[in-house]
């Protein structure tokens, strides 16, 4: 870790609804990009407004930022997170082997959901969502039928780390990421994330409302999509859940 990055503000909060509601409330006053972390959480959501529980000791932080490029440039910025998110998990815990990254926006522990991002687009800015499952983990009856057992740092590890401590680690491998992203695009990001992927080579299955997709994942495209072999031919997937 190379300590806070340079132009990057930091506002901490003990408790907030969500950080994602405080950061919709903080843009008109923003002059660069900023991470918000809160000690607690009383209305966290997920991805499809999805709860997400957050109890204090777990990480709650949103990253804003002015958006520049066309939205399908900066919603690739969500696989920049989840390395980050790899990079600091490796960082605090010194057991790189332990995480994998799951697409679309997941960090899993021992195969097990430890992460979650959710990227949306706020007008002008880009509002990065992240929590994380430090000191606790849902329970197995907290999320979806077929959903992957969440996991915690503590439980799982019994490794403790401090909310800011961690918000440190993350803020300093974004930063570094963020420039390789603007200076040379997506390809190096897309190489990195592949190199953690989970089950990359096996076969899994993407499931969206309407239909459902089984195939072996081949690895993702330069738009971020998901990129299956199935039997009917080669699949691009823009948007699901998966599941394995």
């Amino acid at each position: 870790m190379s300590g806070w990055p340079a132009g990057y503000a930091r506002h901490v909060l003990d408790v907030v609804d969500s950080t994602l509601a405080e950061a919709a409330r903080m843009l008109p006053s923003l002059t660069g990009p900023t991470w918000i972390l809160a000690l607690e959480q009383t209305a966290a959501r997920g991805r499809r407004g999805r709860s997400w529980a957050t109890p204090r000791g777990n990480f709650a932080g949103t990253l804003i930022m002015r958006r520049t490029e066309e939205p399908g440039i900066a919603a690739l910025r969500s696989f920049v997170a989840a390395l980050a998110l790899h990079r600091a998990f490796v960082a605090v815990t010194g057991q790189p082997h332990a995480f994998a990254l799951k697409w679309p926006n997941d960090v899993l522990l021992n195969g097990g959901k430890v992460a979650g991002i959710l990227l949306e687009s706020t007008g002008a800015h880009l509002v990065i969502g992240i929590g994380v499952n430090l000191a606790h983990a849902p329970g197995a009856d907290a999320v979806e039928a077929g959903a992957l057992k969440p996991m915690s740092l503590a439980r799982d590890l019994d490794i403790d780390v401090n909310p800011e401590i961690f918000l440190e680690a993350l803020a300093a491998e974004y930063a570094l990421l963020e420039t390789q992203f603007t200076t040379h695009g997506f390809a190096p990001i897309r190489r990195a994330w592949l190199d953690h992927a989970a089950k990359l080579g096996e076969v899994i299955t993407a499931r969206t409302m309407r239909d459902e997709t089984v195939g072996t994942f081949e690895g993702i495209d330069e738009s971020g999509n998901l990129i299956l072999q199935t039997s009917q031919g080669r699949a691009s997937i823009a948007a699901a859940d998966v599941f394995f």
